[in-house]
């Protein structure tokens, strides 16, 4: 009997460390969910973080997306060879966590905004396009026009943030940012993921990512920075869209 009891906690104790790990990185209490994507220069892994934070590692390189200190502890995390800032927010922008996760050489790309809470990064503006660290990055227009302030402010205002296109060997990643569904969203061509934000009042209702999707047409869509809202409303919505693969993880 002793010996079955201990033959059963041994098998426990080695299930339990096998699954530790299977996951490269923790965050507060729960492990992060990672995807691979294949593309024609390599294998790209994306960490979904949390919230709007994410983590792209390809080709030997390390890409954050928006380091938060309160979605991961950045301490623990891989140095950054290019970090990506999408607005002035905290919840999007937080110097602490840059500088845990920023090199020397680390390129960090931000907006005009930002610029002033981070030192020596790289503004871009809507529209720019440039080559950072091997990779082409596009500035998307990321803003409201619905959704406002009580004063009538939208809660972002356009020109302030950026989404951004990255391009991985033959994929192209559009990271929307804090957005709705805007002109120039529906307007992208040939984007393989796509990450929507999905949370009310500040960016968009599964209608209007529904709406955008249906427009531009991602091969892969996540939904993200979603807050309380109910993901499987999106599912429905995009249910009969078969060449739009819709992805939920924890991305609240």
């Amino acid at each position: 009997m002793r010996i079955l009891v201990l033959s059963a906690f041994c098998a426990l104790v080695l299930t339990l460390s096998a699954c530790a790990g299977s996951a490269q990185y923790s965050g507060r209490d729960t492990m992060f969910e990672e995807d691979l994507i294949e593309t024609s220069a390599g294998e790209l892994k994306i960490t979904l973080v949390g919230h709007g934070t994410l983590m792209f590692t390809f080709g030997g390189k390390v890409i954050h997306v928006d380091p938060v200190s309160a979605e991961a502890d950045y301490g623990q995390m891989p140095k950054g060879d290019i970090i990506l800032i999408t607005h002035e927010h905290g919840d999007h922008l937080d110097p602490e966590a840059i500088g845990k996760v920023r090199k020397e050489d680390t390129a960090v790309v931000l907006t005009e905004k930002c610029a002033s809470a981070v030192t020596g990064g790289i503004v871009m503006v809507n529209g720019d396009a440039r080559t950072v660290g091997g990779l082409t990055i596009q500035a998307v227009p990321a803003y409201n026009i619905v959704h406002k302030r009580p004063s009538g402010q939208p809660f972002h205002p356009r020109g302030d943030g950026n989404g951004y296109i990255i391009t991985f060997g033959d994929k192209r990643v559009y990271v929307a940012a804090d957005t709705e569904n805007t002109p120039e969203m529906k307007a992208l061509e040939g984007i393989d993921v796509a990450f929507l934000p999905m949370n009310l009042p500040y960016t968009m209702t599964p209608e209007m990512v529904a709406d955008a999707a249906k427009a531009f047409r991602p091969k892969i869509l996540y939904p993200y920075h979603y807050g309380q809202t109910d993901t499987s409303e999106l599912t429905e919505l995009l249910a009969g869209e078969k060449d739009i693969e819709v992805r939920i993880r924890q991305m609240q």
